[in-house]
């Protein structure tokens, strides 16, 4: 645990580097606690530059929390696809309908009322309280947790309990009473640019004079990161999908909104092809499996491997009993942007219209 001195000689040295070299970010500009939860949300798991766009085409059709909470859920689904971990969507545009109903339309400043929220947990609450409020709270992001992590040693594994429950009493030392918002965003920029995971720029950090990794010639053992699952151990998720068209439109299902890919558009999925038929309720003839597409991904606990059926359809859609799609939908292709579809879909519809353009 840092002295006083120490502690306030970090917070001046953390400030001043993010005042001098922050980026330049779009929720970075006209600062409020909207901008600051959503583009926490939206880099949770993705890289600034892939957020961006998002971001940006987020604020232009969700403005403030009234326009999210009035949106429909699969607008906001729409919008979010390509992001990944959809639950983060379905939680933000819950948590907007409870902001409007509880507060007014307006974020609170506490950070253990924002944990209270939908989605909202204590990396985000101290985000929105610290940057947007001025209120004295610390954050711990993946960036922050390997600076401190070098900055003071901790032998713990990084994302054990005891070297999370040990980065959280640190940074709680850390932050000042003024700028608690900038020295947050500085260490985030700290870790983000310079104390990277390989290789870090020790000789430009303003850290490094007390940094003990540093020191110790240990930057690249510290923070001590358990080794991750090969993709190839992951288990499978083996399902099959059938490619429907009819009068130039595409059948999707609307999943309800629990489990996998919940509140998402997709390809009629099911384990087996032969459950297809049933789940449709059309009669289905297979072109073959010479026509088939296959999609690979990767999910972060699972591996998922999707065989794709294009087919013959006569009959009409009806939903089974314990199916799980809430409606199938003819879609024409400028409609499907328009809702949200799972990245598995989306992959599978590019990679459709490439096999047909070269044809």
């Amino acid at each position: 645990m840092p002295d006083s001195s120490t502690a306030r000689d970090i917070a001046k040295r953390v400030v001043r580097y993010y005042r001098r070299t922050r980026r330049d970010l779009p929720w970075r500009n006209n600062v409020h606690a909207y901008s600051v939860w959503i583009s926490e949300i939206m880099l949770q798991q993705t890289r600034v530059a892939a957020v961006i766009p998002y971001y940006e085409r987020w604020l232009r059709s969700f403005p403030t929390i009234e326009a999210l909470a009035e949106a429909e859920l699969d607008d906001v689904l729409a919008h979010w696809s390509g992001l990944g971990y959809y639950n983060r969507a379905r939680n933000i545009h819950s948590c907007a309908k409870e902001v409007r109903t509880t507060y007014n339309g307006r974020l609170p400043s506490s950070a253990k009322e924002l944990r209270a929220l939908p989605g909202i947990g204590r990396y985000t609450a101290g985000a929105v309280s610290s940057i947007a409020y001025n209120q004295h709270e610390a954050l711990v992001d993946g960036n922050v947790a390997r600076v401190v992590s070098r900055v003071f040693a901790i032998e713990d594994e990084l994302k054990s309990t005891a070297g999370i429950k040990e980065q959280w009493r640190i940074c709680g030392a850390l932050v000042p009473r003024s700028s608690p918002g900038d020295f947050n965003q500085g260490l985030m920029e700290i870790g983000a640019l310079l104390c990277k995971p390989k290789n870090p720029e020790c000789s430009v950090c303003p850290l490094m004079t007390h940094c003990r990794a540093y020191r110790e010639e240990r930057t690249n053992e510290l923070p001590s990161v358990a080794k991750r699952k090969a993709a190839a151990d992951k288990p499978l998720l083996a399902l099959n999908a059938a490619y429907l068209e009819r009068g130039g439109k595409l059948l999707l299902g609307h999943r309800k909104a629990e489990g996998l890919f919940g509140g998402l558009w997709e390809l009629p999925t099911a384990p087996q092809r032969e459950e297809l038929s049933a789940l449709t309720g059309l009669k289905l003839d297979f072109y073959g499996e010479t026509a088939s597409i296959e999609h690979a991904q990767v999910l972060s606990h699972r591996r998922l491997h999707i065989q794709v059926w294009p087919a013959q359809v006569s009959g009409r859609t009806h939903l089974r009993h314990g199916s799980p799609y809430q409606r199938l939908a003819w879609l024409t292709p400028s409609e499907v942007p328009s809702v949200g579809i799972s990245t598995a879909t989306k992959s599978i519809l590019e990679r459709t219209t490439e096999i047909r353009n070269e044809r």
